[in-house]
């Protein structure tokens, strides 16, 4: 299996800042893989930003990544703001750039049936 083949299927691995940020050979490599996400220009984080239906719908995702986050214990921030407009933002903090945990966390929220606004 590659390395960005089915990475909801991967599980996140420690990186206490033994680990070097990933290449942006690398990171273009990963990111291809999570549709929907976008990197910063520092290609230190990448982000998702949805439009969700209303506030509850808003909050019962984020409930959902938050599962996601403590059970690979990598957390992303969340940012819900005007009620519906919902973004995640994921970063390696440990080795102040982006590892594999970020893309593996974002293929799974990219997993979570999302009600958009119409």
């Amino acid at each position: 299996m590659s390395k960005v083949s089915s990475l909801s299927q991967h599980k996140c691995e420690p990186c206490e800042g033994t680990t070097q940020p990933l290449s942006s050979t690398e990171v273009e490599e990963f990111l291809r893989n999570v549709p929907g996400w976008q990197i910063d220009e520092q290609a230190k984080m990448i982000s998702r930003t949805y439009f969700m239906k209303d506030f509850v719908t808003a909050v019962n995702c984020v409930n959902q990544i938050a599962k996601i986050a403590a059970s690979e214990n990598h957390h992303p921030d969340i940012h819900l703001e005007g009620y519906r407009r919902l973004r995640i933002d994921l970063s390696t903090h440990a080795i102040g750039g982006l590892s594999k945990n970020d893309f593996i966390v974002a293929a799974k929220i990219n997993e979570i049936p999302v009600e958009l606004k119409e």
